[in-house]
């Protein structure tokens, strides 16, 4: 959806005006941000299927009896999670898992309130840029499927003989969190410098750039099956996956694209490959930009990418060797979602003025 801020902003202090505005949406991309976090804690610890129950209102708030506690517990006990996996123990233990969950959920609502009351009082006051409401109102929207999606994923796991949710639903669910990531991250960087600070950058340079966004998010869909299958938890050497490179039993499932999605040593060998080329390709892209004398701006953003990319696979690598403990886990999910962030910050800068009029 485009909206206009090229006539209005052709100065710095007519810029400034919307800087606010850029700030607030900055400010709901790091509650994105901790969302996914939160959603990869409770993936870890087992936490996602404790609720059973969708009430988007009156779940706000948590069990204040025990006779509601009692009742949640009953609940749970009724689902093959319970019986394969923590059959006898307790309310206590059932306490654990249900707190983290509930969070995640409440952040969500969080979430929506945060961005849904600032934007009906810039839209009504006119502080948003001309035609942003549009936009901002088709993200809301896109939220709320989130929402529904995140209970679509859930339900999965109440089926027979099911003790997670189905890895397919699981990878939907993180997409549509990150179309709607980049797509918030993008506008505040459209809202926060309209124009490219970079005037002419190399052509290479910008066709790195673009190319390095979708490696990163080919990677991250990769990581979400890896997670959905449990991947992590077995193959745990590096660079050798039981002594081979390519592991034994790679096409194991026919059809052959089955494999990419369902067969476990080639979910995780697919994942290791990706985030080797797409490392290679974020510091190959950070050298050639410092060989072009960036300008300070986009001398920020290359370090940024060349430090976050280098992290984020040493944080994979440590999360596979030491099969995959909470907290490494998490902070590799995490890690993943500011390493797109790098990406698309050095695609913005590196963009094209005929782009950046039309707002697109």
């Amino acid at each position: 959806m485009p909206f206009d801020l090229s006539a209005p902003a052709s100065t710095s202090t007519q810029i400034r005006p919307y800087r606010p505005v850029a700030l607030w949406l900055f400010g709901m991309c790091f509650m994105i941000l901790v969302m996914v976090s939160l959603g990869g804690a409770t993936r870890l610890t087992g936490s996602g299927l404790s609720i059973m129950e969708w009430a988007p209102i009156m779940g706000a708030l948590p069990p204040l009896s025990d006779a509601e506690w009692q009742r949640l517990f009953r609940l749970y006990q009724q689902i093959p999670q319970y019986s394969l996996l923590h059959e006898g123990f307790g309310l206590d233990g059932f306490k654990q898992i249900f707190w983290l969950e509930w969070a995640h959920r409440l952040w969500g609502r969080l979430l929506g309130v945060a961005f849904a009351g600032p934007l009906i009082w810039l839209a009504a006051t006119r502080r948003l840029p001309p035609g942003l409401w549009k936009r901002l109102l088709g993200l809301f929207v896109l939220g709320g499927m989130q929402g529904a999606v995140g209970w679509f994923m859930v339900a999965s796991g109440f089926e027979a003989d099911s003790t997670a949710v189905s890895p397919y639903r699981l990878v939907a669910h993180l997409v549509l969190a990150l179309t709607l990531y980049s797509a918030l991250l993008w506008t505040a960087l459209d809202v926060w410098q309209p124009m490219p600070s970079v005037v002419r950058p190399l052509r290479m340079l910008r066709r790195l750039s673009l190319g390095l966004v979708a490696m990163v998010a080919i990677t991250i869909v990769a990581g979400g099956f890896v997670a959905g299958l449990k991947a992590g938890l077995i193959y745990n050497t590096f660079p050798l996956m039981d002594g081979h490179l390519i592991p034994q039993g790679y096409a194991a499932l026919q059809p052959f694209a089955r494999n990419l999605t369902e067969n476990i040593p080639a979910v995780q060998f697919d994942h290791r490959l990706l985030a080797t080329l797409t490392a290679m390709l974020a510091l190959g892209t950070v050298l050639l930009g410092f060989s072009a004398k960036p300008s300070a701006s986009l001398r920020g953003a290359l370090m940024a990418m060349g430090a976050v990319v280098t992290l984020q696979y040493v944080l994979g690598v440590a999360t596979l060797l030491y099969v995959v403990p909470v907290s490494l886990g998490t902070l590799h999910q995490a890690t993943a979602v500011l390493l797109l962030t790098t990406a698309l910050v050095l695609r913005h800068a590196l963009r094209s003025p005929l782009a950046s009029q039309a707002q697109l």
